[in-house]
This record gives C-alpha cells, structure tokens and sequence, in this order.
C-alpha cells in the first residue's frame, strides 16, 4: 500500500472525491474580508441597532436619548426632562442628572464623553454601580443615534462648568471644550437626523406625546416637559400618584367597577414590582405592561405570572365565600373588564426579539405569581365590598361565555343556508350556487327591500331586509349579540356559521 500522502488510498466502500476549481472562479482570499468600524456598521446596518428606517425608528433616536434621562431619574439623580423639537427638525433632550463625565478615559486615552458618544458598548449600563436597571437599547442608544445623525451637540453641566463636543454623521468635529460656567448639572443632546439614512426626518407631535406621557406615569413624580416649536403645541407630564393615576387615565371614558385601585408596590427577590388594578364595566381587557420602561406588548414571563395569581387568588375567594357553586370562572372571565398596569424593575432583563417586546426571564414569572397572590388574597379578605364586586363580575362573564356557546351551539345545529330549510323568511334568495359570484345585500326595513328586489340581478344578488338598528356587536356580549334575531338572521343568510 502506498504511503504517499499525495496519493491517499481507496476502499470499494469510501470512494474517493476530489474538488476541482472551475473554469473563471474567483479564489477566496483575507482580501476577501473586511472590516466595518462601529460607524460604519451602524450607517450601513441601522436596523440591527433601531428598529426600521421608517418613522418608527425616527422616533426611536428620540427615546434613546430620553431613556438615558430616565435612567438617570430611575437612579435617584434626576427629576426634570424636557423635549423640544426644533423649527429646523431637530430635537433637544435635556435633564438635570449629574451629567456625562467628561475626563479621559484610562482605557481610551481620550474624553469619556466622546467615549459614550462615539464608541459602541460603552457606558455605566454593562457593570453594577451607576445604573441598578436600565431602558434602552443594551447601552448603544446614545452613540447610534450620534452615528444616525446629519449633526449632532452634547453640551454637560458638572462640577460648576459647561463642556461641549459637536460631531458631524457621527465624527468629531473637536475635542471636547470647556465653554464656560454653570451652578446646574445635567446633559443636553441636540441631534438632527440624517437624511441620508432616513427618508422621512419630521417628527410626529402626537407619537412623541404618547410615549413621552407614559415614561412619566411610569416614573412617578419625574417631571417631562414637551414642546414642539414647529406648531407652538406643548404639555408638561408630572404625576405624583404613577401608575395610579395612569389607571385613572386608561378608564376615563369608562364607569369603574369599584372606586378603589388596588396597588402592589415593593421590591421581590430583587426584582422591583408596581402593579396597578381597577376593574370597569367594559368587557375588554386593557393591560399595559412595561420592564426597565420598556413596553412589552408581546407580554411575557411577567405578564404569565401575573395572570394565573389573579385568577387563583379570585377563584380561591369566590369558592370560600360560597359565590361560586357549579361554575367556576377562567382566566378570560376574571380579567373582563380589567384595567392594569405592571411595571417592572428587573436588573438583567432578558428580552425574546431584537426589539425587546416579550420578557423571557424565568424566574420572573414565579417572583410575580407569589407577589402578586399573596397581597390580592390578603386585599380581598381586607375589603369584602370591592372582593365581591370582583368575584361576582367574573361569574358574569363565566354565565355569558357559557350561554354564547350554547347559543353557538343551537346555530350550528340548524341546517345551513345551502342545505334548504335554514332560510329567514325574509330572505330574498338569489338562485346561482356559486359562492364566488353571489352577493348578500343587507338594507334597513322591508320598504327598502321591495326597492331592492325590484332593481337587483336575481340569479346573484340576493336582499335581506332587517329591522332597525342591530345590536352593536363590539359593546354586547357574545351570548346577547348571538341571541338577537336580526343576527341570527344574518348568520343563517350568509351560511358560514360561527
């Protein structure tokens, strides 16, 4: 056998391959390779550190500014925000927390300020002792809306001086300069988005507004001034009660079930938990959630522990006092009507999906199903008269679940439209069966409907007269929408069933 190791040996069971270049392939070389700076990453991948370049990313330079600001506020350092957008299309950010430090670096040989502004991943948010917990996106938000910005100003008050950088699409203009004195504190960004990067820079007051309202109900007693110069329009946000009073804000168009809120407040296992809930006489639920001021609309860990306390809790109490008896509610029953906010402070979030909207820590979910149990069943036990309100509007809804699908039910039994015998009687019916080409034209009373019937194509089109105005199917019931008789009608016409 031989032993050339350029002649390697062959079974009848390993067939040997060998790999040809084609004729004009280029090779594949270190040349081949390169190497983005931060900068350029960002300029060239925005979307792997903002959402979109549409206007919801936009707004996210925005936030990512103001989170800075919060987390400040969040430490105990700052009290005061204010926003303002510019005639120009710029926007300024500016709070009284203690302000970016400005010395050299000893890792960098260069301002920490420039270092915060210019250099990816580095800030007080990857180490334990400037920020407990923190919004933002992972500690890169101020430097990527710096390297997504036409220009870019950092003035910052600190130590009884003013000090101010400028940058151009993310470059330093000059180093950071002393230019004058201050008896304030505080960092004030100015920033003017691209253009290059995005195709529509005009800010939107009203989306502005709504975030800039919740991070102030969320933060309690943190003062957010907003003010667009452009149309002279301007709010200041201050809420001393938090998410007290946001509760009150989400049912204002609503009659509450009961006068009180209840509050769960108080640091869990490290995790820090503000949970506010009012039951209304909607039939919808209405739950806000938020981790570090972070919305989670996807839910999450924290949302699936808070869900199964409050449907233990209200079962446990209904059963004891003897309010629930052969039916007893599920989760979907005990939430109708509820309006809540839950705000979590979690040291180390961990978030499912670039774009942060689902909490993914487990041991969160335990943390909130414990706290959240053990101050409701004592709450209920404290206050009898709103307990009983609770626990009686889930039974309702538990009574209405069960008769829409006995009412389901009884409609899916009668014999379709198609099948004969299932028609109302005041079906004018059209004679094709091909579903495809026929049309159901619903008109008001039967006035309305000789008119039809005298002027439609009887081989597609078909009248169904009804009477009056039907029930509204988004404020009733399953069971009451599904017992009135003009739907009834209108689910026997169109054959579908439900």
């Amino acid at each position: 056998m031989s032993t050339d190791p350029q002649q390697p040996s062959s079974s009848p069971d390993l067939p040997t391959y060998r790999l040809e270049r084609a004729e004009g392939e280029v090779g594949y070389s270190a040349k081949d390779l390169e190497h983005l700076s931060d900068l350029q990453h960002v300029r060239e991948r925005p979307s792997m550190y903002i959402a979109d370049t549409t206007l919801r990313g936009l707004h996210h330079l925005v936030y990512e500014v103001v989170d800075n600001s919060i987390d400040e506020a969040m430490a105990g350092y700052a009290s005061e925000i204010s926003v303002v957008i510019n005639n120009d299309g710029s926007v300024v950010v500016e709070d009284n927390g203690r302000g970016i430090p400005v010395e050299n670096h000893p890792d960098l040989g260069f301002s920490t300020l420039q270092g915060v502004m210019t250099v990816l991943k580095f800030g007080g948010k990857f180490k334990k002792g400037a920020y407990q917990t923190s919004g933002g996106l992972h500690g890169v938000g101020v430097t990527v809306v710096n390297f997504l910005s036409e220009w870019c100003e950092v003035e910052v008050r600190r130590e009884g001086y003013v000090f101010q950088q400028e940058y151009e699409r993310g470059v330093p203009v000059a180093e950071v300069r002393r230019i004058g004195r201050s008896d304030r504190v505080g960092t004030k960004t100015t920033f003017k988005p691209d253009p290059l990067i995005f195709p529509n820079t005009n800010f939107q007051y009203s989306i502005l507004h709504r975030r800039l309202q919740e991070l102030a109900f969320l933060n309690q007693g943190v003062k957010i001034a907003f003010r667009d110069e452009r149309s002279d329009e301007g709010e200041v946000f201050h809420y001393e009660r938090g998410i007290l009073e946001f509760v009150d804000f989400l049912n204002r168009a609503s009659e509450p079930a009961h006068p009180d809120i209840i509050h769960i407040t108080g640091d869990f296992e490290g995790v820090g938990l503000d949970v506010a809930i009012q039951y209304s006489g909607e039939f919808t639920e209405n739950v806000h959630s938020y981790v570090n001021n972070i919305c989670t609309t996807e839910g999450g860990t924290h949302i699936s522990g808070f869900r199964a306390a409050l449907t233990r809790t209200i079962n446990a109490y209904g059963k004891k006092s003897g309010i629930y008896k052969d039916l007893v509610p599920g989760g979907d029953d005990c939430r109708e009507g509820l309006t809540a906010v839950i705000s979590l402070r979690v040291p180390e979030p961990q978030f499912e999906g670039q774009t942060k909207t689902k909490l993914g820590n487990g041991e969160v979910e335990g943390i909130v199903n414990s706290a959240v149990g053990d101050f409701l069943a004592k709450y209920l036990e404290e206050n009898p008269k709103t307990a009983r309100v609770i626990v009686q509007k889930g039974l309702l809804a538990a009574e209405a679940r069960e008769s829409a699908r006995k009412a389901r039910q009884l409609v899916r039994e009668r014999k379709s439209a198609l099948g004969g015998g299932g028609l109302p009687g005041k079906l004018r019916d059209c004679t094709s069966r091909e579903v495809d080409l026929c049309e159901l034209y619903l008109v008001e009373g039967d006035s309305a409907g000789g008119s039809a019937e005298g002027g439609r194509i009887r081989q597609y089109q078909a009248i169904l007269p009804l009477r009056g105005k039907i029930i509204n199917a988004y404020k009733a019931r399953d069971d009451k929408v599904l017992a009135n008789e003009e739907v009834r009608s209108m689910i026997s016409a169109i054959g579908a069933g439900i």
